[in-house]
Parts: structure tokens; C-alpha cells; sequence
């Protein structure tokens, strides 16, 4: 497994597992098979409302805690934020069983975000968290984030597949030391990605499937993926992308796929911030 270096020192798998939309009846054993399959990086989130499961599949796994890397986000939380954060911080925890994270995000870029984002910092102070980001943050607000605070984030998870592509996000972020993470590495199959011509005569080349190819069009670009499937045979395919390399004509060529534009939802669009906004968690 190839690692990067977050701009603190700590280090990151390149490519781990996802258990977004995964339900929580499913989730124990998807995450059993992936770990088997290898994988040490996972995924999740308060708002997934799956941690408790990831923490059942971890503590069966008899893998030490410290060869895990295990990340989850904090949802947006009410006023005062900074009390509500830690909060918040203390139920996935608890779910997830662990005494520490490796990684804990900002899942969206709405309410008291430097609230909540000083909370995160003193939680990382504490020790309690090994580093602290933030996701689906466009370039300008990550800026303003980091001028403003003391602690820049590490990662900042976006929406990045071959029909949108983000590379002048990542050249900011590249600037500010901040690492980029897809989500929504196979853009869920949408504009038929999985039957792409051009995807597909490139893994033909390679002996590879399309979603191998996306995942190490990702890799190459220094992009942290994870990849998500209950499928075992599927998660074994996903990590199977180490052993092959997109030439330099081939990922040109990816780059010839970009839209600029989501394939899901704008974080910039008022109706948007609206949804989001105002979504609060049972718990």
C-alpha cells in the first residue's frame, strides 16, 4: 500500500474503504471483507449512521488499532458549536469504540464552521484526534479557513471522478499543504462511467477493469480514494491497482473527460446550502 504524508507528518493510506450508503445491517460485514481484503483505511461518518457497525467489524477483526487508520465526520452542529462539537466528537467515539481517531472532518461547509473548527483544534490538541480536515470546501473557503485559524487542515474531501476533475482545487490545496480525498470516485456509475469507450480501452490494454483504471488515474494524481462495495470480489478488484501504470498519453487522455461540473449537487447553490443546512441527526 502506497501512503501520503499529511502536512502535520502523519501518514495516510493511499487508498482505503468507503462505507457511504452502505446500510447499518450490512456494514459489519462489508467491512470484515474489506479489511481482510486489506484494506486499513476506512471511511465513515456520523450522518451515514453506520458507526457502530465499523466498530463491531473492528474490534472482531483482531487487527491492532494501530495499523488502522479510521476516519469519520462531524455533521453540522447547532449553536454554541464548540460545546456541541465535542459532543459530538464523544457519540462516534463511543460508537465506533475506538479511543482515538486518525482522521476527523468537517462534513459540510455550512453553520458555525469556525466554531466548530476550533473544537476539532483542541480536540487535536488533546491528542485526541491524529489530524483534522474538511470536506466539500471550494478553494476560497478553505482559504479563509486556514488564514483565520491556527490548526490548516490536512485533507479536504471532495467530489473527484474522470467527469469532474477538480485540478485547480487540487493545485490550491497542493499550495496550502492540504491533501485532497475523492469521494465519489466512480462518480456512482453516472454519464455510463463504467462502460466509458474510452475507460475501457484503456483497462484493455492494461488487463484492468474501468473502475481500476479510475482509481489509479486517482492514485497517480496523488488523490486518496476509498472506494466503496459489499461485494467482496469487488473490494479485492479495488485494491488490486498497484501493480500497473496509466502512461503519460493515457492520463492525458482521462483529462479529456472532465465536465467541470458535479455530478450530484453544487455546495455553492442557495437551495443546497438550504437542504444541508438545515439537516440535523437523530442523535
Amino acid at each position: 500500500m502506497q501512503h501520503v504524508t499529511l502536512n502535520n507528518g502523519v501518514q495516510m493510506p493511499i487508498l482505503g474503504f468507503g462505507v457511504y450508503q452502505i446500510p447499518p445491517e450490512q456494514t459489519e460485514q462489508a467491512v470484515t471483507e474489506a479489511l481482510a481484503a486489506g484494506y486499513r483505511l476506512l471511511d465513515t461518518a456520523a450522518a451515514y449512521q453506520n458507526e457502530a457497525a465499523v466498530g463491531r467489524a473492528l474490534r472482531n477483526s483482531g487487527i491492532p488499532r494501530e495499523e488502522l487508520f479510521l476516519t469519520t465526520k462531524l455533521w453540522i452542529q447547532d449553536a454554541p458549536a464548540q460545546e456541541h462539537t465535542r459532543r459530538a466528537f464523544e457519540a462516534s467515539l463511543n460508537k465506533l469504540g475506538v479511543e482515538y481517531l486518525d482522521l476527523y472532518l468537517m462534513h459540510q461547509p455550512y453553520g458555525d464552521v469556525y466554531g466548530q473548527w476550533r473544537a476539532m483544534e483542541d480536540l487535536h490538541r488533546e491528542g485526541r484526534i491524529k489530524a483534522i480536515g474538511v470536506a466539500n470546501f471550494h478553494p476560497d473557503r478553505l482559504v479563509d479557513l486556514i488564514i483565520n485559524n491556527e490548526v490548516a487542515p490536512a485533507v479536504n474531501q471532495i467530489e473527484t471522478h474522470p467527469f469532474f476533475q477538480r485540478t485547480a482545487d487540487q493545485e490550491v490545496m497542493r499550495g496550502r499543504g492540504v491533501q485532497i480525498q475523492s469521494w465519489g470516485g466512480f462518480a456512482e456509475g453516472r454519464n455510463d462511467l463504467f462502460t466509458n469507450p474510452l475507460l475501457s480501452g484503456i483497462g484493455e490494454k492494461h488487463g484492468k477493469s474501468v473502475a481500476q483504471v479510475a482509481l489509479r488515474w486517482l492514485i497517480q494524481r496523488g488523490i486518496v480514494a476509498i472506494p466503496k462495495s459489499v461485494r467482496a470480489e469487488r473490494m479485492a478488484e479495488n485494491i488490486d491497482v498497484f501493480d500497473f501504470a496509466l502512461t503519460d498519453d493515457q492520463m492525458a487522455a482521462i483529462a479529456t473527460l472532465d465536465t467541470g461540473t458535479s455530478l450530484f449537487f453544487d455546495h455553492r447553490d442557495p437551495e443546497i446550502a438550504d437542504w444541508l443546512g438545515k439537516r440535523r441527526l437523530d442523535d
